[in-house]
C-alpha cells in the first residue's frame, strides 16, 4: 500500500490531504494552532479520527505520543546525536534509519520491513511516498512519518532562525 504526502506542506496549524496510490484522498491531517506543545489530528475520509499525535511538553529532547482510539500505541523520541538525527520508536518495537531530511528512510521490526519512505516526483508536485508493507501498520507508520517530518522541519526552521540572528 502506498500513500503520498506533498513536500513542504507541513504546518501544525494547517490542514492537508494524504492521497493513496490512485490519487484518491485517504487522510486529512489538521494541527492545533494554539496549544501547549504540538498536536496533530489524522482523520479518515469519513471524518473519524484515525490517530492523534501529541508532543510531550517540557522534554529535553523532542518526544511525541501517538494515540489510536484513545490509547497510546507509540512514543517517538529524537535521540541526542552530534551528526545525524536518530529516532527511537517505543511501543511497537520498530527501528528507523536512513536520511530523514532527504525523505529517504525505512521503518523495520527485527529486519522485517514495515515502511519505506522516499522522495517521489509526481505529476501533482514534489512529494514523498510511503510504501507500507502491511495495511495493519498503516496508521501507526503514517503517524511515525508525520512526527519525524515535523521534528525535522522544526529543527530546520530553528537552524534558519539562529543563522539569520547571527548575521
Amino acid at each position: 500500500m502506498k500513500l503520498y504526502i506533498r513536500e513542504k506542506v507541513f504546518s501544525w496549524k494547517d490542514r492537508f490531504t494524504i492521497k493513496d496510490e490512485f490519487g484518491q484522498d485517504r487522510y486529512f491531517v489538521e494541527g492545533e494552532l494554539f496549544s501547549w506543545g504540538k498536536k496533530l489530528h489524522v482523520y479518515g475520509t469519513d471524518g473519524s479520527e484515525a490517530a492523534f499525535i501529541r508532543q510531550k511538553v517540557w522534554s529535553f529532547l523532542p518526544k511525541y505520543h501517538v494515540f489510536v482510539n484513545g490509547r497510546q500505541i507509540a512514543q517517538i523520541v529524537k535521540e541526542f546525536t552530534f551528526l545525524f538525527p536518530r529516532y527511537r520508536i517505543d511501543g511497537p518495537g520498530w527501528e528507523v534509519d536512513g536520511s530523514f531530511t532527504a525523505h529517504d528512510y525505512r521503518i523495520t521490526q527485527s529486519g522485517r520491513p514495515i515502511a519505506n519512505i522516499h522522495k517521489k516526483w509526481m505529476t501533482w508536485g514534489d512529494c514523498y511516498e510511503l510504501d507500507i508493507a502491511n495495511s495493519n501498520d498503516e496508521i501507526v507508520a503514517l503517524a511515525v512519518v508525520l512526527t519525524i517530518d515535523c521534528v525535522t522541519e522544526a529543527a530546520a526552521a530553528a537552524g534558519a532562525a539562529s543563522a539569520s540572528a547571527g548575521s
